[in-house]
């Protein structure tokens, strides 16, 4: 494994190091959109209707069932081994269902088998994904990655679909799938050559879990113990959970079914859709140039709110143009506030436990936010658009309302960067790379404390 030294703090939208991250990141990042582009199309030539959309649905369930623990699996091994080994399995998988489907016709039971696996692996990758910034990057330049993050999946959702149809049309499903493995492939050469450190971990948050001394189970626990006696990290990720929910069933099914009821057709989805892009994607590059914005866990409360109002207006816009003006602001909101918290998450979370608390962010995000979308329907289905999308801008405002009520995170910081230190005695910069003296780093990663873990994130 590569490492890099500790104390450097170098801007991440300079750093060769992290390009080659964010570039392995955005390559798998569209290889996901080909290869569901690929298992829909092979399903739905495959089966019925409802076979196809069973294993499109199949996927979620050991997702969720196993997301947890893919956390203590990324805290065990590290997060960089997880990774490349998680998207060499998905390469590998991927790869197969080409070969087969060039070669034989095989039935609905054989696509459902590579969904399984597929979610399997990504319950595993997700925390891992989630847990690696630290270690490639210093903690000012957090709230930056975050911001290039969000640009990288926004290219990746943009030009995922053009490659995947164009992929399925070339040469069907096979072709498809082959070119998600070429993308995995990609993926897995950039990752080999990213470097990353060694975070200590604080030893008041239990050095024999890190090392592995504990089975799964213990280390689960332990995992959720520390988070709920984390002063910021417990309200952060109710608040963060809270309104994913609000957010997730307007913002998928919820557009579809009010374009449909307001006769907006989908041209009208399509540009409010493209409203939330074009500002999810500012607030991304905002983050990406600035780098840090002060007073983050304020801000991000306030723009969980502003994005509820503006979601509210999408329901009672009297136009389609007004609708992606609002859908605009929620895509800018929205996003500002998801990469403030993600920073946030990574900078308060003892290195120990990062995958942990990762796990159960995306286990809240991705395995019980979609359960929202029957929800959301039905609703509408009964009420119309405008009180579902009140309600579910009201359950926003009660998570962003949680997270505001809490001190501790309201006043959170990220950390600032690192001024070039002098040495009284000579006068003289102290070298690049060169270390703090013990004594003169702060506490690291006590679960009452309200400060980052920043001298931890920096140890060589």
């Amino acid at each position: 494994m590569s490492a890099i030294p500790g104390a450097v703090d170098r801007p991440a939208h300079r750093d060769p190091n992290v390009l080659r991250w964010l570039g392995a990141y955005g390559s798998s990042m569209i290889g996901d959109a080909v290869y569901f582009i690929a298992l829909s199309w092979a399903a739905a030539r495959t089966g019925s209707a409802g076979q196809a959309g069973l294993v499109l649905a199949i996927s979620a369930v050991p997702r969720a069932l196993l997301m947890l623990y893919g956390g203590v699996i990324a805290d065990r091994l590290g997060p960089r081994r997880v990774v490349i080994g998680s998207d060499a399995v998905r390469f590998a998988v991927i790869l197969v269902a080409a070969g087969v489907l060039l070669a034989a016709q095989p039935g609905i039971w054989f696509l459902a088998v590579i969904a399984l696996v597929f979610g399997a692996v990504d319950a595993v990758f997700m925390p891992a994904v989630g847990a690696l910034p630290p270690r490639i990057t210093g903690p000012s330049q957090l709230a930056r990655v975050q911001g290039l993050r969000g640009l990288a999946a926004r290219i990746a959702l943009v030009t995922g679909g053009p490659v995947g149809g164009f992929a399925v049309a070339l040469g069907g499903s096979a072709a498809a799938f082959a070119v998600a493995a070429a993308l995995f492939a990609v993926s897995l050469v950039l990752l080999f050559a990213v470097r990353v450190r060694e975070l200590a971990p604080d030893g008041k948050a239990g050095s024999a879990d890190a090392e592995g001394g504990q089975p799964e189970a213990g280390q689960l626990r332990a995992g959720l113990r520390y988070i709920r006696h984390h002063k910021v990290l417990l309200p952060l990720i109710i608040a963060m959970g809270i309104t994913e929910l609000g957010f997730s069933g307007p913002a998928n099914i919820g557009l579809v079914l009010l374009a449909d009821e307001r006769g907006w057709g989908a041209s009208g989805m399509g540009l409010t859709i493209a409203g939330f892009g074009v500002g999810a994607g500012a607030a991304s590059l905002l983050l990406a140039v600035r780098g840090r914005l002060p007073r983050p866990g304020l801000l991000r409360g306030v723009a969980e709110i502003g994005g509820a109002v503006a979601l509210v207006a999408i329901a009672f816009a009297p136009s389609v143009a007004l609708a992606a003006v609002a859908g605009l602001f929620v895509g800018l909101l929205a996003g500002l506030s998801g990469a403030l918290s993600g920073a946030l998450l990574q900078t308060q979370s003892d290195p120990a436990y990062i995958g942990r608390v990762t796990s159960v962010y995306m286990l809240l995000a991705l395995g019980l936010a979609p359960l929202c979308y029957p929800v959301t329907g039905a609703a509408i289905g009964i009420w119309g658009s405008r009180p579902v999308f009140a309600a579910s801008a009201c359950l926003i405002v009660v998570g962003s309302l949680i997270g505001l009520a809490s001190r501790s995170l309201r006043t959170a910081e990220l950390p600032q960067p690192k001024a070039p230190a002098v040495s009284e005695a000579e006068g003289a910069r102290v070298p690049e790379g060169a270390h703090e003296p013990e004594g003169a780093r702060e506490p690291q990663g006590a679960p009452e404390a309200n400060t980052p873990v920043a001298a931890a994130r920096s140890a060589g």
